[in-house]
C-alpha cells in the first residue's frame, strides 16, 4: 500500500462539503448499540468523516479515532463540534498507529478493507492487543461475492472477508455474532445499492491478561 498516493486518493474523494458516506453511522453498528456501555472507551478505526465515531460519542463513550486524510478528519472535527460531542480525533496513518495494550473497551472497525493480507494480520493482532479485557470488536466489511455487486469496497478478492478468515484472525475472542449476508445500502454516495457483507462482533475475555510493559506498534515494509 503506498500511503502517500492513497492519502491523495482519499482526500480527493473527501473534498467538498458533502460526507463520502454520509452523516449516519453504519447500520451495522447502530444496530449494535444494545452492547454499548455509557462512560466505556471506544476506538474507531480509518473513521473517515467521523460519521462513526460521533454516533458513539452521542451514545455516551469515550471516542478515539484515526483517519490518515487530513480533509477527513477536518470535516470529522467539524461533524462532532455540530453534534455537540467531543471525539479525540487524531491524524494518523495505520502503519504507525500504537496499539496500546488494553486501552479500549471497544474498537470498531468499518468498512477497513484496504491492507493487504499481510498488512491485515498485523492490523487485526494490533485490534486484539488493544482490546481491554472483555472488550468488544464490531466489525463490518465486504464479502468476496461483493465483487459481483460493484457497489463499492475493494476490488482484488484477497483483500476481502470470509467467515473462516476472521474465526481464524480473531480466534482467541469470543464470538457473538458472525454471519454473511445481503442487503441494500445506502451510505452516502459511495455505499448504495446491493451488497454482499459480513458482521461479525466478538468479545475479548474477561479474564485476558494484559501486559502493558512494552507498546504494539507495528510499521509496514
Amino acid at each position: 500500500m503506498n500511503s502517500v498516493s492513497e492519502r491523495a486518493r482519499w482526500d480527493t474523494r473527501f473534498a467538498g462539503d458533502d460526507y463520502h458516506f454520509g452523516t449516519a453511522p453504519n447500520r451495522f453498528l447502530a444496530s449494535q448499540a444494545h452492547l454499548l456501555k455509557h462512560g466505556t472507551s471506544a476506538l474507531c478505526i480509518a473513521d473517515g468523516e467521523g460519521r462513526n465515531s460521533v454516533w458513539l460519542a452521542e451514545q455516551g463513550l469515550r471516542v478515539t479515532a484515526f483517519d490518515f486524510s487530513p480533509v477527513a478528519v477536518e470535516k470529522a472535527r467539524r461533524l462532532a463540534a455540530t453534534k455537540g460531542v467531543v471525539v479525540e480525533h487524531q491524524l494518523a496513518d495505520i502503519n504507525e498507529w500504537d496499539w496500546a495494550a488494553g486501552r479500549f473497551n471497544l474498537v470498531a472497525a468499518i468498512f477497513i478493507q484496504f491492507a493487504s493480507p499481510a498488512e491485515r494480520e498485523r492490523i487485526f493482532a494490533g485490534i486484539v492487543h488493544s482490546l481491554a479485557p472483555g472488550g468488544l470488536l464490531l466489525m463490518q466489511g465486504y464479502t468476496p461475492k461483493q465483487l459481483e455487486y460493484g457497489t463499492g469496497g475493494p476490488k482484488h478478492i484477497d483483500y476481502l472477508y470470509t467467515e473462516s478468515l476472521l474465526r481464524k484472525a480473531f480466534g482467541s475472542l469470543e464470538v457473538l455474532l458472525l454471519r454473511e449476508h445481503e442487503e441494500e445500502v445506502d451510505e452516502g454516495s459511495a455505499h448504495r445499492g446491493m451488497s454482499a457483507l459480513i458482521d461479525f462482533v466478538a468479545r475479548n475475555p474477561p479474564d485476558t491478561v494484559t501486559i502493558r510493559s512494552r507498546p504494539f506498534i507495528r510499521r509496514f515494509s
